[in-house]
């Protein structure tokens, strides 16, 4: 495994004080986010990988410059899974998109809100993910409420209440228009987190531990250069910021193209119109599979209202995880008028 390295590119900028009023809402009714997650989103498109958990090992190494850098408080754009819940807990963003080509991302993620929403708090909320009952007391570390949920078997019980229960949610209590291939979806996801449990991996689950592919337990349980863990489920505190973004409809799922003429561009005119800004898009390694489309995929990151302060995270397969100021990405493609 490669050493585990951090990189800040090119960070000169003073942050401003001053900070610009805007009208981002406090809360979004079930109407108002399914038309938003309708009206943002594009056709589904496809990847090579499916991607139901992250194998970013690196990804809290650059926290503490990210909390440091960018705004608190403002607009977070992400791409894939759980990873984002992470980063939303520690930016405290008034609002969050979540764009992925997948439309089976977007299911995952309305399967997490469904689930955030029921449990309250973090140990139930592991037992209703892997459908499996922890014994004993409610242990307050997160590598104590993995290893309650690893020492137990799955419970298929527990997985039938758990599925139906998270499609009853967003049918009949949010009332969100639901395909029968997006149930399909649900099922297929739930199953895997049933069946890989806690040691899932980005390879869905690993009969041999490999160090170089971290699984969820390891995610949840890992920590910045200075020993502080950020996890969504570190603390009480990250979960329960996250358990109300979800409650208020305000980590909105969206299917996208980074490349394509709807999704990103409506989000940038979605905040811009509140007088907001994005504090951070996570990216990924999302643009190292942008061939041509890639002056597409700039103008539509210029259309997004950015400052000194906005910035890009981003993830290399070498193993380590990086922030960039979005405006240098800009000015670095020519884009001379910034927003």
């Amino acid at each position: 495994m490669l050493p585990r390295r951090t990189f800040l590119l090119s960070l000169p900028f003073v942050i401003q004080s001053l900070r610009s009023v805007d009208t981002l809402p406090a809360q979004l009714t079930d109407a108002e986010f399914w038309q938003m997650v309708t009206a943002f989103s594009e056709p589904g498109g496809s990847f090579q990988y499916e991607n139901f958990v992250s194998n970013e090992i690196s990804y809290q190494e650059i926290m503490p410059d990210l909390v440091r850098i960018a705004r608190q408080g403002a607009v977070y754009v992400g791409v894939a899974p759980e990873q984002n819940f992470t980063y939303i807990a520690a930016l405290q963003p008034k609002m969050a998109f979540i764009i992925d080509i997948r439309r089976q991302n977007l299911l995952e993620l309305l399967m997490y809100k469904t689930l955030f929403e029921m449990s309250p708090d973090r140990v139930e909320f592991a037992s209703r993910l892997f459908s499996r009952r922890p014994l004993g007391s409610r242990p307050a570390t997160v590598e104590a409420i993995f290893r309650g949920i690893e020492s137990t078997a799955a419970n298929a019980q527990l997985f039938r209440e758990t599925l139906q229960a998270v499609k009853d949610r967003l049918e009949k209590q949010h009332g969100f228009s639901l395909t029968t291939e997006d149930k399909r979806g649900i099922d297929k996801v739930f199953t895997v987190f049933y069946q890989g449990g806690p040691r899932m991996d980005y390879g869905f689950q690993s009969p041999t531990p490999n160090r170089s592919v971290p699984n969820y337990t390891r995610l949840m349980s890992t920590s910045d250069p200075r020993g502080k863990q950020w996890s969504y489920l570190a603390n009480d505190e990250n979960y329960t910021r996250i358990r109300q973004m979800q409650q208020r409809n305000l980590i909105v799922p969206l299917v996208g193209d980074f490349t394509g003429p709807r999704t990103l561009k409506a989000v940038g005119q979605y905040v811009k119109q509140r007088g907001a800004m994005i504090s951070a898009f996570y990216v990924s390694n999302v643009e190292d599979y942008i061939r041509s489309g890639w002056n597409a995929y700039v103008s539509n990151v210029a259309s997004m209202p950015v400052d000194d302060s906005s910035l890009f995270i981003r993830f290399q397969p070498s193993a380590y995880t990086s922030l960039q100021p979005i405006r240098n990405f800009l000015k670095s493609n020519n884009v001379r008028e910034l927003r």
